[in-house]
């Protein structure tokens, strides 16, 4: 009742501040024009996205400042049922959409900044600097953009040299010794050449402290550089090319056991990583049709270094580093012939992943998770360790690659629009292991002589188990959408779509310290609990996804409404999942069957010039249909982590000063809620 009263009041406060400036106009006239933004145009898909039929949301250049839009995970702070958790690291980058996602390995929204695609999850958070405008698209777009799109896309564009010109500079300072700076130059070097170069720093000394040894948990540094060119050779060629690199240096995470309160842990807590990314597009402009090229290569050394346990016990600690490199190609082809438009391209990728991640147990949790086990199994020949620490050693290497054939048509029959498409897709994925432990433990006499028991036998605990798995994955993905003008009201339409969307399978490659820590169990005559195939691998999850929707505006381009109802039929859902009992580690598995239903509702207001009100509001309700974990049956539970509402709203208010020193002053004020945790 209480939120509902906080509501009622702010829409109040937005109906006083239009009838105030409706009356202003009376005195004096004013008159208001709708502009079109800058058109920063997609490789694949329209540049006026309401015109098509996708459950959408454009975040242009202006609001990307107003609503201070810092990285990714912001603009899901006012994205209709999209949630990204802001926790943990930079490496952490969990989305959630319409009941799909995970917390671990890859998403289920794709990532093309520039139109270039991020293979990788583990590299979309990071800070946006020069942003020209955000695309968010909602639904399957697995049709025209493959992996890791069966939720959605985001679309990110950078500012153009071609368009902008000057000098751009911004500073921060805020609570915790928090700075941010970048300081930007664009120019043109001829009419059709033009250059530009983007510095970016911040850092920060943390909310938390670590009252174990009284520093500050969650500090950060973080450093970008950006190189773009735009080169026009003619009027039929184009040239963008892109080159960023980051580094960014974390602290450790201020996680708080549970009951606790406090962050208190005794072991080194960091994640460092180094992201380069080049991206090179050429569009060349015929007579009757278009050509692209997006080629990419995109680099990740990372090391996050871990106190598992996150207390102030000798338990155990992980130091996961990793070398990774990825080239896609995308070729695309594009023509409109009158009512009659078409896509079709062919896309690949590789991918190369070095990793290693050692697990290092200390002295008390080879007590608690071992000689105890073991030594209430059999109390008259107990055991002791010879080592106050070893390891569980880990290395990868994991080859991945995929190509993908595509096409697309839509035509028009008046106020009509059939649009249908089809992707075959196939991928490979590998995974070469080396599993290893070198150790060793004494076994006591208490049985003979309890009094004084006496060394009974030394064992010498050594395993070097290397393997190669590998699985293929291969997929037609179809779209069909009809969509209809609404010409009585302006720009509007409606659109009904039917869409399958898909993720392939991939490894626990976290896993693996608990399966030598079961092998070492089974040394001691303890049952062994996982097998490799059978805990290692995971499926691929393929989806459904039925949709109607509109895209209305109205009252001269005033207020701009978006609506979707939608349901997706979900197979093989993957879940990040713990183990039972106590481990190092985390399981993706797959879920039998599930669903999703809900609405989406996105409205955007703008009474004159001046005032702007905005607001959104999702609700999805996504339960298991069917998933048996061999102990229990979680049918009509709610999936986990996925928010069942959410809400935006938003007004503001900009008075011109119109000073060589001062353009405009804002007012802005904001509501944002998210409800992940209410169906856990």
């Amino acid at each position: 009742m209480k939120i509902l009263k906080k509501y009622i009041f702010l829409f109040s406060i937005l109906v006083l501040c239009c009838v105030f400036e409706l009356q202003a106009s009376n005195v004096v006239a004013d008159s208001v024009l709708s502009l079109g933004e800058v058109s920063v145009t997609g490789i694949k898909q329209s540049s006026n996205l309401k015109q098509q039929p996708v459950s959408s949301t454009v975040v242009s250049a202006a609001d990307v400042e107003k609503l201070k839009i810092d990285a990714i995970k912001d603009v899901s702070e006012i994205v209709p049922n999209l949630y990204m958790p802001d926790y943990g690291s930079r490496m952490t980058s969990s989305i959630y959409v319409r009941g799909l996602g995970a917390r671990i390995d890859q998403p289920v929204v794709g990532l093309n900044v520039d139109n270039v695609p991020f293979i990788n999850k583990d590299s979309y958070d990071f800070d946006l600097q020069d942003i020209e405008k955000i695309e968010i698209l909602r639904g399957p777009q697995s049709t025209l953009y493959g992996r890791n799109t069966m939720g959605g896309l985001i679309n990110i564009y950078t500012m153009s040299p071609l368009r902008y010109q000057g000098l751009r500079a911004m500073y921060e300072y805020s609570s915790h010794n928090t700075h941010k700076a970048s300081l930007s130059y664009y120019t043109k070097l001829s009419s059709r050449l033009g250059m530009s170069w983007n510095v970016y720093y911040t850092m920060t000394d943390g909310f938390f402290d670590n009252i174990y040894n009284g520093a500050d948990c969650d500090t950060e540094k973080q450093g970008n550089l950006r190189w773009k060119t735009n080169w026009r050779i003619s009027d039929n060629i184009n040239i963008e090319n892109v080159t960023s690199a980051q580094l960014s240096k974390q602290g450790g995470y201020p996680y708080i056991k549970e009951n606790v309160g406090v962050v208190n842990y005794n072991d080194t807590c960091f994640y460092d990583r180094v992201n380069v990314n080049e991206g090179l597009t050429i569009k060349w402009i015929a007579d009757k049709f278009t050509l692209s090229s997006i080629t990419s290569f995109q680099y990740i050394d990372d090391n996050m270094t871990l106190d598992q346990d996150f207390q102030p016990l000798e338990y155990f600690t992980l130091t996961q580093k990793r070398h990774e490199w990825a080239f896609t190609q995308d070729v695309i082809v594009k023509g409109v012939n009158e009512r009659y438009s078409w896509l079709g391209g062919l896309f690949g990728f590789y991918k190369r992943t070095n990793m290693s991640a050692p697990v290092t147990f200390k002295e008390y949790g080879i007590d608690q998770l071992i000689e105890k086990n073991r030594n209430e199994n059999n109390p008259d020949y107990p055991i002791e360790w010879d080592e106050e620490t070893f390891v569980l050693g880990s290395r990868f290497v994991m080859p991945t690659y995929g190509v993908a054939l595509y096409h697309q048509s839509s035509y028009e029959m008046a106020n009509w629009t059939l649009t249908a498409g089809l992707r075959l897709d196939y991928e490979r994925s590998q995974l070469r292991y080396n599993s290893n432990c070198n150790t060793s433990y004494t076994t006591w006499d208490c049985y003979t002589n309890p009094l004084t028991p006496s060394p009974y036998q030394n064992n010498v605990v050594y395993i070097n188990d290397s393997d190669e798995l590998s699985q293929d994955f291969i997929q037609l993905l179809p779209k069909i959408a009809v969509s209809y003008k609404l010409e009585s009201l302006g720009k509007s339409m409606v659109y009904a779509s039917v869409a399958k969307g898909y993720k392939a399978g991939g490894y626990n490659t976290q896993m693996f310290s608990d399966v030598l820590q079961q092998r070492i169990m089974g040394m001691m005559g303890l049952t062994e609990k996982y097998e490799v195939d059978d805990i290692v691998t995971y499926k691929p999850e393929v989806s459904w996804n039925y949709e109607i929707g509109s895209h209305l505006d109205l009252f001269d381009g005033k207020l701009k409404a978006d609506m979707a109802l939608f349901y997706i039929d979900c197979k093989g859902q993957q879940l990040t999942m713990f183990p039972d009992g106590t481990t190092t580690g985390r399981i993706m598995a797959n879920a039998g069957k599930t669903r999703s239903f809900g609405a989406e509702l996105s409205l955007s207001y703008k009474p004159s010039t001046r005032w702007s009100l905005d607001g959104s509001y999702g609700y999805t309700d996504a339960r298991f249909v069917d998933f048996y974990n061999g102990k229990e049956n979680f049918a009509e539970n709610y999936i986990p982590y996925s928010p069942r509402n959410t809400f935006y709203a938003g007004i503001s208010y900009i008075q011109p000063i119109n000073q060589k020193w001062l353009n405009n002053i804002a007012i802005l004020m904001n509501d944002k809620n998210r409800s992940p945790l209410e169906n856990i």
